[in-house]
């Protein structure tokens, strides 16, 4: 059933008046590997929505959300459809900046009940879903078998920050080109913050106590800074303040990395034909301190339709297309079913062709149900989040303290001098805002 026959307005004055779309949307989004496969599988969309021409604005990750946030904010219209994730579906849907996806929920064919829960509540303001998630995620240890069996350990299903350290520096051999582990350097609040934050959350530590206050000044920081540099100064690779997502897959990917701790989602990239290692991978829980949290987040890239579109309703005809069961068929008919968006339906963790064809499957969903939004942090927080907090402030924030973590990564300034001055923008900017 095609959703345009139950929307109401500018779909309905096209279907009485007997003309068909004729309307090019814009789409922005990520450049990530799961992104770059949907673009490719557009001919079936273009096959069933005739008239309806698509138009493709491929961003890496960091410049996709300055140049959708400007557009957003300003209200812009340069795109029809944005892919956005978990932290700024609600900010902006509280904005009126997102259309809400009505239609889809209404739909028994979509089935949004399918929907995980801990995903579309992400994606949801008043029981009002403001996103389709494309893909699910939280974040799990990646590790070469083949490489933990030579350092003499076994990898534990939950394991432990300090065997994840002693295992990294262990499988490290700078002569064959392998580094014992490969954490995002990158600076950004999506991109290295979004490890870090997560990380820190097991070492203790908070971005704000209860009062609002910043608290990159107190010994949980340092301790989770220290060990983050330090081991990527001893088992990491060279330039690793470089290095986000997609580059440390590339690292995974050609044999280069021992461990990465990560998104889910990068699984299935992992065991796939483009990776040099893909029958030596295994998989873990995020690591933990011990202290009743892991280092696992939660995170969906989503897509939404701006308030701002004059193209609504084939926005929310290719919204459905990408999000909804048939097309995890269609990715299973061309890639296999291990290459299928993950994180997003129930059904999917149920179909046992998936399970057989996806050895990370029950990890990714475990992960993902293990994350806790509302209580992220050893001691508790006024914010909502586990990798960021969900303030409108944050974006900013978040990508100026990055600078500073990368910095001291690189060596260009000591964890001191970078925890100096996250604390100082950090305060400065919450109270400019009125915190």
């Amino acid at each position: 059933m095609k959703l345009s026959s139950i929307l109401v307005g500018a779909c309905s004055i096209f279907a009485l008046s007997g003309i068909a779309y004729a309307e090019t949307i814009t789409i922005a989004t990520v450049n990530n590997g799961d992104m770059i496969r949907m673009q490719k599988l557009t001919d079936d969309f273009s096959a069933k929505n005739p008239g309806i021409e698509l138009e493709w604005v491929t961003l890496e990750e960091n410049i996709l959300r300055q140049r959708v946030t400007t557009d957003i904010a300003t209200n812009g219209g340069q795109f029809d459809v944005l892919t956005i994730g978990t932290y700024e579906v609600p900010i902006w849907a509280n904005q009126g900046w997102l259309v809400p996806l009505t239609a889809l929920q209404n739909d028994p064919v979509y089935d949004s009940d399918d929907l995980l829960p801990a995903i579309a509540g992400g994606l949801s303001v008043d029981g009002k879903l403001y996103a389709a998630p494309f893909y699910g995620e939280s974040s799990m240890v990646m590790y070469r078998k083949d490489l933990m069996e030579k350092a003499g350990l076994v990898m534990p299903d939950a394991p432990s920050w300090d065997f994840i350290a002693n295992a990294a520096r262990k499988m490290t051999n700078r002569d064959e080109g392998i580094n014992g582990i490969c954490l995002r350097g990158k600076a950004g609040w999506g991109e290295n913050m979004g490890f870090i934050t997560a990380a820190a959350n097991s070492f203790g530590a908070r971005w704000f106590d209860e009062d609002w206050t910043a608290q990159f000044d107190q010994p949980a920081w340092k301790n989770t800074l220290e060990f983050y540099v330090k081991l990527m100064n001893d088992a990491g690779p060279v330039g690793a303040s470089s290095n986000g997502f997609n580059e440390n897959l590339t690292l995974f990917q050609q044999g280069k990395c021992g461990m990465w701790v990560d998104a889910t989602v990068a699984a299935s990239f992992v065991t796939s034909k483009d990776s040099t290692v893909a029958d030596k991978v295994g998989f873990a829980l995020a690591p933990d301190n011990g202290l009743g949290k892991r280092a696992n987040w939660l995170w969906a890239w989503s897509l939404a339709i701006p308030a701002s579109s004059q193209k609504q309703d084939a926005a929310v005809e290719f919204v459905s297309w990408a999000t909804d069961k048939a097309y995890l068929e269609l990715v299973a008919s061309k890639e296999g079913w291990a290459a299928v968006p993950p994180g997003t339906r129930t059904s999917l963790y149920k179909n046992p062709k998936y399970l057989a064809a996806a050895p990370f499957a029950q990890m990714t969903l475990d992960s993902i149900n293990a994350a806790d939004p509302k209580n992220p942090t050893v001691d508790p927080v006024p914010y909502v989040g586990v990798q960021f907090v969900a303030i409108p402030e944050y974006q900013g924030i978040g990508n100026s303290v990055g600078q500073q973590f990368s910095a001291a990564l690189a060596g260009t300034k000591s964890v001191d001098e970078a925890l100096a001055e996250a604390q100082n923008i950090t305060k400065r900017e919450m109270k400019a805002a009125g915190y």
